[in-house]
């Protein structure tokens, strides 16, 4: 029996990131030192590529379309427990961080960070440990059990995904094909998120979605879900010297 190779000793990483550019900077960035086995553009992408593939780490930002990175998280998790998650987003949200760290040792990083500190992060997942961005005092983390819960309190799984698509503005027959459901079931749930919470309008709606975690308020430009699941389908990206 052959011995592995040093590229096939490498833990192997994931990077889902719906911004194309940066998506592509960071797999070239990593590639100097680590194995990067496919660039995602969307959450429901990650998932099916990381119950495929298994790969050792995910990095993974949080406001991805069709299914945000901490639901889609959640979901890998599910299946492929020994996964370890680099968080990179563009919130200093301790709520956030704190829903993230329910799922064992992760990294949360700003997306603004320089490159050392995520390849310190990286360092700290691979061996078991959690690190969060020094943007996030310690006193931030007292009350983590109950920041962690405002963002999964009183909704479905279903009623997430129909909420997070809803904010980010597709009409009901786009997120009735994602979700492999009618249109009058999504438009039943809308309703019943309307009246279980009170929302008024589309914009109560979204502020919503926003306070809960399921849509980012950056306001970079998304790409579409016909994009998202073109470019979410996997592809071996050839491993450098």
């Amino acid at each position: 029996m052959r011995n592995p190779s040093p590229l096939e000793l490498r833990p192997h990483f994931l990077i889902a990131d719906d911004h194309a550019l940066f998506a592509e900077a960071l797999r070239v960035y990593l590639e100097k030192t680590h194995t990067v086995v496919g660039v995602v553009l969307d959450g429901r992408a990650m998932v099916d590529v990381a119950v495929r593939l298994k790969p050792n780490v995910i990095i993974v930002d949080v406001g991805m379309p069709l299914l945000n990175g901490l639901d889609a998280a959640r979901r890998v998790r599910e299946q492929v427990p020994n996964v370890r998650f680099i968080f990179l987003t563009m919130q200093d949200d301790p709520n956030l961080a704190a829903a993230a760290l329910e799922l064992g040792p992760i990294a949360f990083v700003l997306k603004h960070s320089a490159g050392p500190e995520l390849l310190k992060a990286i360092d700290h997942v691979l061996h078991g440990q959690s690190y969060l961005t020094p943007r996030l005092r310690s006193v931030d983390w007292v009350q983590s059990k109950a920041r962690a819960r405002q963002f999964t309190m009183e909704m479905t799984s279903r009623q997430r995904d129909v909420v997070q698509m809803l904010a980010e503005g597709r009409p009901m027959k786009e997120i009735a094909g994602v979700l492999d459901l009618s249109e009058k079931t999504v438009e039943f749930h809308k309703h019943h998120i309307m009246e279980a919470f009170n929302l008024k309008s589309n914009a109560d709606l979204v502020l919503f979605a926003l306070r809960r975690g399921l849509i980012s308020a950056n306001i970079e430009p998304r790409v579409s879900a016909e994009a998202a699941r073109r470019a979410g389908q996997f592809s071996r990206l050839p491993a450098r010297a």
